[in-house]
Formats: structure tokens, sequence, C-alpha cells
């Protein structure tokens, strides 16, 4: 009787794999470039993240974690939950070190699909999150609602070469009379069976404020059709920039029905 109850759970296992199989899972980290792929219909993702970021001599900051959750909802339209705990220190002369830590804001939002690739057109998806006030730790706290929009692109230029590419507006909730504008451009490639890596440049602008450009790269592993590990690392190349940044995390998926 024990055999055969252990025999049905493994052929259970096996089809619903079988059933499930889709292609592999794509995130929206480890690059700062956001995917234009969605989860597929009725599949929950978590993506993970940890990052120390190196913002001046006297400033980190820590991510422990950063957690990214989607759900496909439709072959277009996805739901997203974006929740980050955050560690500043800061060095003070002649006091020492004081530290900042707390949740920033929930953001929620979605992602929906615009246009299909098709020739030399690229494939085209927009993000909208809104960073809700009152969801935060006091240290972190908003005035008004945060606001993202962006357009996230990609064209395939070859079966394992994509460049994708975002151009967005940020408001961050504390002034929002004029938003940042985001740009990203990102060269990726899938080597190997289970490997992918990028490079890319990113930065921000703002009216009256100085512009802040980035460059950065990483790798990613595939454990499988629906997990894979990550690490990334970047640096300022504009002098309101942060110095540089380091990142791990791990994204897994499954379908609930």
């Amino acid at each position: 009787m024990q055999k055969k109850i252990i025999w049905i759970f493994f052929q259970f296992i096996f089809i619903t794999t079988v059933k499930a199989q889709v292609e592999p899972i794509d995130t929206d980290r480890p690059d700062q470039t956001e995917s234009v792929f969605l989860v597929p219909d009725q599949w929950m993702q978590f993506e993970f993240g940890l990052a120390i970021t190196h913002v001046t001599s006297e400033v980190s900051e820590l991510l422990v974690p950063t957690l990214l959750s989607r759900y496909g909802i439709s072959k277009k339209v996805e739901l997203r939950l974006l929740t980050s705990y955050t560690s500043t220190s800061h060095l003070l002369i002649p006091t020492g070190t004081v530290y900042e830590r707390g949740f920033t804001p929930v953001e929620i939002g979605t992602k929906v699909a615009l246009l299909q690739p098709g020739h030399f057109l690229p494939q085209v998806s927009l993000i909208a999150q809104v960073g809700i006030p009152g969801l935060s730790s006091p240290k972190y706290k908003i005035n008004k609602p945060s606001v993202a929009l962006v357009l996230a692109l990609q064209n395939e230029l070859s079966e394992n070469f994509a460049l994708g590419y975002n151009l967005g507006a940020e408001w961050d909730g504390i002034d929002n009379s004029s938003p940042s504008y985001i740009y990203t451009l990102s060269p990726g490639l899938n080597f190997g069976k289970r490997w992918y890596g990028y490079i890319e440049t990113f930065g921000s602008f703002r009216k009256h404020e100085a512009a802040q450009h980035n460059i950065d790269g990483g790798v990613a592993y595939y454990i499988s059709n629906n997990s894979k590990i990550d690490f990334s690392s970047g640096f300022g190349v504009s002098p309101v920039s942060p110095d540089w940044y380091v990142s791990v995390g791990f994204s897994t998926r499954f379908k609930l029905k």
C-alpha cells in the first residue's frame, strides 16, 4: 500500500510538471531594465534580492531584502507587489555612524503587454506602479503616492541575443512637482544551456538637478525552468551617482491552477 501511494505521488508530480511546461522563467532582475515579458497566466512568481549600495564615503545602503511578487491574471496582464526593507548608515563626524532602518513604501502595480514583436518592431509592455503613503516605516514615509510609469521594449536580434531598453518617468511622493526621467539600455546574451549575461547603462535626470549615469553587468544561472539565481554589480559614472553596488538574488515561480 505504501509503495502504491508513493507511485501515485510521483505520477502526479510528473503529470503536473508536463502540463506546466512553459518557457524558462523571465525576471525583472538582476538588471535595472524591466523585462517586456509577463508572468504566464495563473502563475505566481517571486523575485528576492539582497543589495549593498555604497552611495558615498559617508553613506551606505543595504536592502535586506527586496521582494517583487508577480501574478499573471491573463496572457496580457500581470499584477505586481513590491516590498523592501532598507538599512541606511550615515557616517557623522565626530558623533559616529547613525543608522536608519525600516520598510520603504509598499508599491502595487501592473504590467500590460502592448505590442508583440514583428520584423523590425520591438516587443513593448507598459509598467505602472504606485507607492502607498502610510504603508512604510516612519523613516521612509512619503507625503503623496509615488508613481512610476515605464515603457519596456526589447528587440530579438538572434535566438540567443536581445536588446532590452526602458524609458519612463517617476514621481517620488515627496516632491511631485516634477518627475525624474529614467532610461536603461541592456544587451543580453544566453550562453551555454543555463547561463545568461548582460551589460547595461542606466540613469535618470530631473529638472534643476544633476543627471545620474551608471554602468553595470551581471550573470544568472537557471537552476530549472522555474527558478534561477543571479549576481550583479555596477558603478556610477557621474559625480552624483552612487559609487558602486553589489547584488545577489533568487527567483522562482509556480502554477496556481
